[in-house]
């Protein structure tokens, strides 16, 4: 083998998995930005004439449309990832998120050229939702495939650490925007944080083009094994480990953007909560994310996938109404206090072990396909739950049980999921992952 596609050793599984970790907080923080930008500018800016909840709505469905398009993009960078190779499919992903996000902070308001403008952020937010739909798949294959014996759920967790980090970045361009007068925030201040994504987008190209390729995809590639038609033999032929895949991860996106995106909007438009302290509860969840996201992850390599990432589960469905009571004493403290324990501790007991746990479901040839679609399946309709919230919202007079309910309810759906995956196929190691558990 050569050295361009040298096996996985410690030295270079780290600077594999730092590199997959710049990349995708590029990528993450291009799309994060959206959605706070989609909950305290774009009703204002896009939708005018919209009563303030029906502005909300609207702004809302064009950010669902970046998660409708996510499956679209798994298919398409799945087949060619599992095709033509891993780090392509990167950096073009890369490429079409970052010129989509720099689009994006030019395109003018409602007032200034018409339904043009909703329509164009609409087609904006398509594009990076297939770019962030074939972003996830490459980045943790990569981390995985070049990791170790019994340190795949570790070296796969890093990439995963890239969407708090993101979100870090994106919560604190919008923070320090938030500063300015409204009349200047709405005006160009909202545009900052999209412009400022070209530095972002030039550090993760020069980091991922010095990327080598997966060893398992170029051992494929030289053997000849690689598949016609990865993601229709990965639908044939295994679509129970699909659909479990999706079921799992509905409730770790709901959590996310329903706290992120819908709990911002709702704290900040209904309770009065000042919108600099609700995203100071963000951020600082983000930054524990950060710790918490490989520490599960570790974990995950000597427990198994399916103990850590059920823990994570049943947290969220039994705090899923604290949450939003804790929120509703508009006290500062316990604001922080029930950010903290969904995003901080919840969430990341799932996104941990994942990316090990899904690479693990599918054999080698079509764990691109597989992995993204289960993956980007769930994103969709995890995306689409702040959606049906705030339609709830609207008639139930802001009440906050509704959102509650749904958040609890996804929780209990992604643990009941969970219960039907296996991690049958071993990797690059030899090492049999059966039944989500590992050999340390």
């Amino acid at each position: 083998m050569s050295a361009d596609h040298a096996p996985p050793g410690s030295r270079q599984s780290s600077k594999v998995a730092f590199a997959s970790l710049i990349g995708t907080t590029v990528e993450w923080y291009d799309f994060y930005i959206y959605g706070t930008a989609a909950a305290l500018v774009f009703p204002k800016l896009f939708f005018p004439e919209f009563s303030p909840g029906a502005g909300l709505l609207a702004a809302l469905s064009t950010y669902a449309v970046g998660f409708a398009a996510r499956p679209l993009g798994g298919i398409v960078f799945g087949h060619y990832g599992d095709r033509v190779g891993r780090k392509k499919m990167l950096v073009i992903s890369l490429l079409a998120m970052g010129l989509g996000t720099l689009a994006m902070g030019l395109v003018p308001g409602f007032a200034e050229i018409g339904i043009l403008a909703p329509i164009l952020i609409v087609a904006l937010r398509f594009v990076q939702g297939v770019a962030v739909g074939g972003e996830w798949g490459g980045a943790v294959l990569m981390a995985v495939e070049h990791a170790p014996p019994g340190k795949a759920g570790w070296y796969g967790s890093w990439p995963q650490v890239g969407s708090p980090l993101g979100l870090v970045l994106s919560t604190a361009a919008f923070s320090a925007v938030s500063v300015l007068p409204d009349e200047d925030f709405l005006s160009w201040g909202w545009r900052v944080p999209f412009l400022a994504s070209a530095v972002l987008i030039i550090v993760g190209l020069v980091v991922r083009l010095r990327l080598m390729e997966s060893p398992v995809f170029a051992q494929m590639q030289s053997a000849g094994d690689t598949a016609r038609l990865p993601v229709r033999d990965a639908l044939a032929k295994h679509p129970g480990s699909v659909l479990g895949a999706a079921g799992a991860f509905i409730v770790i996106n709901t959590v996310f953007y329903l706290v992120t995106v819908l709990g911002l909007s709702w704290a900040t438009s209904h309770l009065g909560i000042p919108r600099g302290t609700f995203l100071a509860a963000v951020l600082v969840a983000a930054v524990i994310m950060c710790g918490t996201v490989p520490l599960f992850g570790a974990l995950s390599d000597r427990v198994g996938r399916r103990p850590v990432f059920a823990a994570g589960a049943i947290l969220v469905a039994v705090f899923a109404f604290p949450l939003f009571w804790l929120i509703e004493t508009m006290s500062t403290p316990l604001l922080f206090l029930g950010v903290i324990v969904i995003m901080g501790i919840g969430h990341p007991l799932m996104y941990g072990p994942q990316a090990a746990l899904y690479s693990e479901m599918f054999p080698p040839a079509l764990r691109y396909s597989g992995a993204s679609l289960g993956y980007q399946l769930g994103g969709m309709l995890g995306g689409l739950v702040p959606l049906v919230a705030s339609a709830l919202l609207i008639s139930y007079d802001n009440a906050s049980w509704p959102m509650a309910a749904l958040l609890a309810v996804t929780a209990v759906i992604s643990l009941l999921s969970l219960l039907t995956v296996r991690a049958r196929y071993a990797d690059h190691t030899g090492v049999d992952h059966t039944a989500g558990e590992v050999t340390p």
